[in-house]
């Protein structure tokens, strides 16, 4: 799952390919400089090993007898007087086949070695570099002329130059070493703007995601924010369908609504025309209370449906948000001028003001509604509102000093028309339309023991920033 999770990063892939692309970048570079480098160091050793051939070459004479000779003190350099200095000429003389030679003259810095030449055969002043093996081991690059002298046309004679090749691979690796530090540390540098880079550049997805955070906990109905030229047309995009939703939403509901006023006429005529009719007759009331019935009954079911429908809509509507304290307050006035008579004591102290239910406010209050009207049909005394806010959303209790629910019980009264006192005013919905509409927004209800003495009811909805 991590494998495919990193995979599917925007961030992983471009400092992935940013990566791969900076060490191919700086391979390529430094092996390039490297053998620049060296090819530069080895042509100026050839240039300065050619000029010290062209030195022997202008000293070298002949005697009478036609054999070639050089006076050391016309040489310049000191190098050819020590032994084993580095620096070393010879002079072989040629068969007439060009492969077979005997050394003739050397330099002192020879001593009592010779170098080791190829068989090749070389034009007359053509020039040959090859690498050897020269005095004490050591690696060497030489340098071949071939001469004649005017004297004796048939005699050929190899000039050879010399010289070790250690300094100059010595500074060719310290140039190395120092090339692949530096290219190392560019890398890191490059590595951090490449970070930099990604960062900057991804940074308004994070905005993004941060807008989107805001609509989903109800803070905003739309995206909201400056973002870049590329991402501004996903935001119009979106932000569109947000508002068609919306649209979409609200037609529904206000079909909703007006067919519900619909029924809800013939209905109210109906139930007017049994309490008449019950008036009229009152010696046979049967089907006058028949009709009542029934028009109850259909009401209720326009109710629940209602709100049933209404929450499917909301709880899948973003940019919701619902002040907890405000509904609480004003349901709670409601209650006190119903329930006046009973003098009941309703406590709202442990609602924060900084709550909100991430949903519509009619939800809110036909939820909480029912719940309060239920306890304060059972309290003797006290009825208590509490609120908090947990990582799991909005956790909202109503208790009550009633009766009570006996444990067994409880599971049976969350269905609907459930009634578990004849004798009190109720349809037996209540608690049935509270349990639904918490489960359509994704929340629950819980019975349990109130420290009141009566009922602790629990409702757990959704919570918005």
């Amino acid at each position: 799952m991590t494998r495919v999770r990193w995979t599917r990063s925007l961030r992983f892939r471009l400092l992935a390919a940013t990566l791969v692309a900076l060490a191919l970048a700086l391979l390529l570079a430094g092996w390039g400089l490297a053998g620049l480098f060296r090819q530069h160091v080895m042509r100026q050793f050839e240039t300065s090993l050619t000029q010290q051939l062209d030195q022997l070459t202008a000293r070298l004479e002949f005697d009478a007898a036609g054999q070639p000779q050089i006076d050391p003190q016309t040489l310049s350099d000191p190098r050819w007087h020590k032994p084993y200095s580095g620096l070393y000429w010879q002079i072989d003389q040629v068969s007439r086949n060009g492969q077979a030679r005997s050394s003739v003259l050397r330099s002192r810095s020879l001593w009592d070695t010779r170098l080791e030449l190829h068989p090749d055969d070389l034009a007359d002043g053509a020039l040959h570099a090859h690498e050897g093996i020269g005095p004490q081991g050591a690696a060497v690059l030489m340098l071949e002329r071939t001469v004649r002298p005017d004297e004796q046309p048939e005699a050929r004679w190899r000039l050879v130059v010399a010289a070790n090749t250690q300094d100059s691979l010595q500074a060719v690796a310290r140039f190395n070493g120092v090339l692949a530090t530096s290219l190392l540390v560019l890398g890191l540098l490059l590595v951090l703007a490449a970070l930099a880079q990604v960062a900057v550049g991804l940074s308004p997805l994070r905005a993004l995601q941060r807008a989107l955070a805001q609509v989903r906990e109800g803070q905003a109905a739309r995206l909201q924010g400056q973002f870049p030229a590329e991402v501004q047309p996903l935001i119009d995009d979106f932000n569109g369908v947000l508002e068609r939703n919306a649209e979409v939403v609200a037609r529904a509901r206000t079909h909703a609504g007006n067919l519900a006023h619909a029924i809800k006429t013939p209905l109210a005529v109906l139930g007017q025309a049994a309490a008449q009719s019950l008036q009229a007759s009152p010696g046979d009331p049967a089907l006058a209370r028949l009709v009542q019935e029934q028009v109850a009954t259909a009401r209720r079911h326009i109710d629940w449906h209602l709100a049933r429908s209404r929450a499917a809509a909301a709880q899948r509507l973003p940019g919701l948000r619902t002040p907890l304290a405000p509904v609480a307050a004003g349901l709670v006035r409601v209650m006190q001028r119903v329930h006046a008579a009973r003098a009941l004591r309703i406590d709202t102290t442990g609602v924060p003001d900084a709550l909100a239910f991430a949903g519509e406010e009619q939800d809110l209050q036909e939820m909480l509604g029912n719940l309060l009207d239920n306890a304060c049909k059972w309290a003797r005394t006290t009825v208590r509102i509490s609120a908090t806010g947990t990582a799991d959303g909005l956790c909202v209790a109503v208790e009550d000093d009633g009766p009570g629910i006996d444990e067994a019980a409880r599971d049976a009264v969350l269905a609907r028309g459930v009634r578990m006192d004849e004798t009190v005013p109720g349809s037996g919905l209540g608690l049935a339309i509270v349990n639904e509409l918490a489960q359509l927004y994704g929340g629950q209800l819980r019975l349990r023991s109130s420290e009141l003495g009566g009922l602790r009811v629990t409702l757990s909805l959704p919570m918005a920033a």
